[in-house]
């Protein structure tokens, strides 16, 4: 179910002495008592719904309401099958990584590279480890050379506590 992000006061909702009075077809009739217009809105079996309330005098339009809130659910839910959710993956690494298991990682970040997500690559640091964080920094530039061609960096290596990390994105096509 989907519902409009910000409900209009409608009918006997509408707090003002006079309205500025469109029509169902976009016409303008004009400033008139807000009694007027209720009466204009029930001849026709339509709402009269409050569409700028920072204006003087408020605007009001007369419209099938429940028919303008399927609309915008409608409306609304399209937009969502649009939007493309954009993940973040993560590959974790130690710093002293052996050449297959490299290979094997750089492979996998290439797919979701190409499969449009991001991918976070992590060096996690044990025990003493920590001390040598020149060597997880090694690692990470060579994954950043190892994938320039299809990858930009977004974050560069940085080091949080035991684990060093960077962030690439995919390369836009120019």
């Amino acid at each position: 179910m989907f519902f409009i992000k910000q409900e209009l006061p409608i009918n006997r909702q509408i707090r003002a002495k006079e309205v500025q009075l469109i029509g169902e077809n976009g016409e303008k009739l004009g400033v008139i008592s807000l009694q007027d217009a209720l009466t204009r809105a029930e001849e026709k079996n339509l709402d009269l719904v409050l569409v700028a309330p920072n204006t003087n005098p408020v605007v009001c339009k007369i419209m099938n309401y429940g028919k303008y809130k399927f609309e915008q659910a409608k409306k609304e839910k399209e937009a969502k099958k649009k939007q493309k959710v954009l993940e973040i993956k993560e590959l974790r690494v130690t710093p002293n990584i052996e050449e297959h298991d490299f290979g094997f990682k750089s492979k996998n970040a290439r797919k979701f590279l190409t499969d449009g997500n991001k991918v976070k690559i992590t060096v996690r640091f044990r025990g003493r480890e920590v001390n040598n964080t020149k060597s997880g920094e090694i690692v990470l530039n060579k994954f950043i050379e190892n994938l320039e061609d299809v990858a930009i960096v977004e974050k560069k290596p940085k080091l949080e506590g035991r684990n060093m990390f960077t962030i690439l994105a995919k390369k836009t096509e120019k």
